[in-house]
């Protein structure tokens, strides 16, 4: 069963990728998605012209939304099974443990301070060294061994320090206009993204992905400890720093052009593990593709349930996953315990 995962995942992926590119204020058919796609052109005029404009439909305005959303989703996910790895944790996830709103605070003080007018790549770079910071920080944490609550705790201090920073960058802010910016951009949205978002982003996306899908073979023989692995070649210090890495540059990159988007590096790997055996080496790829589907499975949603006003995706991700995380802290507080 597990080797038919992926490609289960993959035709999921690409139903709801059909999908997601039919909805809107016009709606499609797939026949028509898949035909403006091609960009096949019928033999009559009427139907020439109705073809070009379902053309401008789906490449203009859906395209880049949907394609961002399989790129975030991936990282997100990708960087939750990482990190559940690394620290042998399955209630690790970039935004339960603060790397998102660390990720948040970089990019809101270099919109903040205009930093990122000076040069576009400002913004990423101010991001990714946030969460890079954020990820460091809580592996320094966890090599000391206090166990699941202590690192809990720890995130939750940490994105609480975060999001306070943040608070005062907002009431700090020199303009109300500049303050709603920011507020919805901390929301998290895919709506009015355009391919130059995905220029933007896609360069550390794809880096961040190779380094983390790199890692499996090392992670499945920390599996059995530290010391056993070490025994069995792993480099660990390099492994950390290249998780380290990898997780700064996938959701830096994310939270850089959506803003902060939660729970999808918690639910993903959770609900995939058992299919790939508990192998964390299959379940890197396996949760790539889970978090494009999830998170774009998320924007279908809100965008058939929105009204006038467009619901935003982070928060309809963390309505979606706080539920899933009580359940899952309550399936864990045996271990918590100890």
């Amino acid at each position: 069963m597990n080797r038919l995962v992926n490609p289960v995942l993959l035709l999921a992926l690409a139903v709801l990728f059909l999908l997601s590119l039919g909805i809107g204020s016009v709606s499609l058919a797939p026949g028509e998605v898949l035909r403006a796609l091609l960009q096949w052109q019928p033999a009559s005029d009427d139907l020439r012209e109705l073809a070009v404009q379902h053309w401008v439909i789906v490449h203009e305005i859906r395209l880049p939304r949907v394609l961002l959303a399989i790129l975030v989703g991936m990282s997100l996910g990708t960087a939750g099974a990482a990190l559940q790895g690394l620290l042998r944790n399955p209630l690790a996830e970039p935004g339960l443990l603060g790397v998102s709103s660390s990720a948040s605070l970089g990019a809101v003080l270099c919109l903040y301070y205009g930093y990122a007018s000076l040069s576009h790549w400002l913004l990423p770079g101010a991001a990714m060294g946030g969460a890079a910071l954020a990820t460091l920080l809580l592996y320094v944490i966890a090599r000391r061994r206090g166990g699941n609550l202590t690192l809990i705790l720890a995130g939750v201090a940490l994105s609480a320090l975060a999001a306070a920073l943040t608070s005062l960058a907002l009431n700090l802010a020199p303009t109300p206009t500049d303050m709603q910016d920011i507020v919805l951009w901390l929301m998290g949205s895919l709506s009015d993204r355009s391919f130059a978002d995905i220029h933007l982003s896609l360069p550390f996306i794809l880096a961040g992905l190779a380094l983390l899908l790199a890692c499996g073979r090392q992670l499945d023989a920390l599996t059995l400890g530290e010391d056993e692995a070490g025994s069995l070649g792993v480099n660990l210090a390099r492994l950390r720093l290249q998780i380290i890495l990898g997780t700064a540059l996938c959701v830096g990159a994310s939270v850089a052009v959506t803003g902060a988007i939660g729970f999808i590096g918690l639910v993903v790997p959770h609900l995939l593990r058992r299919w790939v055996d508990y192998h964390p080496s299959r379940l890197l790829l396996s949760s790539a593709l889970g978090g494009a589907i999830l998170l774009l499975a998320a924007d279908i949603l809100l965008r058939l349930v929105s009204g006038e006003q467009e619901l935003m995706l982070g928060v309809v991700t963390a309505l979606l996953g706080a539920p899933f995380f009580l359940l899952l802290v309550l399936r864990q507080r045996g271990s918590l315990a100890r």
